[in-house]
């Protein structure tokens, strides 16, 4: 009889679970996020040096325009392919497990990683508007750290974990001006990647 209803109280926590909390984030999205991160930081690397420029150098970089278009829309392909994994792993492990996508809890989620992530992405613009590109590397991750948290309690509460890291990294980064790319990466790639294995272990 006891073990009837310690089932029956873990069938209900799943179904409260379920309906309460966007469960089918997959570990991989993490994965191939950030290997999408690493890639696109090694390519932003090369595309200095194809302009002449030596970013472990001592000098002071100057970044032409043209090269800031460049790294503007490297890193909008980074976030379409980080999205395209997203979705295509989220849909996958929903279709496993038998789960819905579209609930109240998805909305809830998204809602609470947008507010923060559209705030830093209008900053941003800004910053690169007003040629100030040595803020850019540490907003993205601050915001998108305080995206991560805002969002955890409409999903695994594990991402807030990812996001307090994030925070951290934007948080040392703004005193290392000039290291933005090696910071990024290691926020965008190898955080990510780390995260996702973690969770594709604790979660599969």
């Amino acid at each position: 009889m006891n073990q009837k209803h310690q089932e029956d109280l873990a069938h209900i926590r799943s179904m409260m679970e379920r309906s309460s909390r966007f469960i089918s984030l997959s570990g991989l999205s993490g994965v191939f996020a950030g290997l999408s991160a690493l890639i696109g930081g090694l390519y932003v690397y090369q595309l200095f040096k194809a302009n002449g420029i030596e970013y472990f150098g001592e000098q002071q970089i100057t970044i032409p325009a043209s090269l800031v278009n460049q790294l503007f829309y490297t890193g909008l392909i980074i976030l379409a392919f980080a999205f395209l994994f997203g979705l295509t792993f989220t849909v996958r492990k929903s279709r496993k497990y038998d789960l819905p996508i579209w609930t109240s809890a998805t909305k809830n989620m998204l809602f609470n990683l947008a507010v923060p992530l559209v705030t830093g992405g209008i900053f941003c613009l800004a910053l690169l508007h007003h040629e100030i590109y040595g803020f850019i590397a540490p907003t993205t991750l601050i915001f998108y750290g305080l995206a991560l948290v805002n969002a955890e309690k409409y999903t695994f509460s594990d991402i807030k974990y990812l996001g307090f890291c994030e925070l951290v990294l934007g948080f040392i980064s703004l005193f290392y001006i000039g290291y933005g790319l090696v910071f990024w990466i290691i926020g965008f790639g190898i955080l990510h990647i780390l995260y996702g294995l973690v969770m594709f272990k604790k979660y599969k």
